[in-house]
């Protein structure tokens, strides 16, 4: 079911894409006072602007419904882990330095840092 929605999403993506270029822009009516208002019969004699206005909307209803289930599906993901049977790895503090003395018995685990010298 995802993998037809996100094909249906991609298609409707690049269909409403050629739609919206196919359309004309506004300043295309001066065109028409040169010629080429005739070329426009294979839509009628309201030319394509009322087909591609109707695909268009169309396209951009199916899009958004696809996107709206692409986003639903998207939060509804498995809550499992993939490392369920794994343990967490043991942290353990690294080994001190081979020539160090081992610290007293009282004395704290981390090492205070010394002064620095003065002059």
């Amino acid at each position: 079911m995802h993998t037809l929605i996100v094909v249906l999403h991609v298609a409707v993506s690049i269909a409403l894409i050629l739609v919206i270029l196919l359309q004309t822009g506004k300043g295309s009516d001066i065109g028409a006072v040169f010629g080429g208002g005739s070329s426009q019969t294979l839509f009628g004699s309201t030319g394509p602007t009322s087909f591609l206005s109707k695909l268009t909307a169309g396209a951009a209803i199916v899009f958004m419904l696809t996107s709206l289930f692409l986003a639903y599906f998207s939060g509804r993901g498995p809550s499992g882990s993939i490392m369920k049977g794994v343990a967490p790895p043991a942290q353990s503090m690294p080994a001190p330095p081979a020539g160090l003395p081992a610290p007293p018995a009282g004395a704290p685990a981390v090492p205070v840092p010394a002064a620095p010298p003065t002059k």
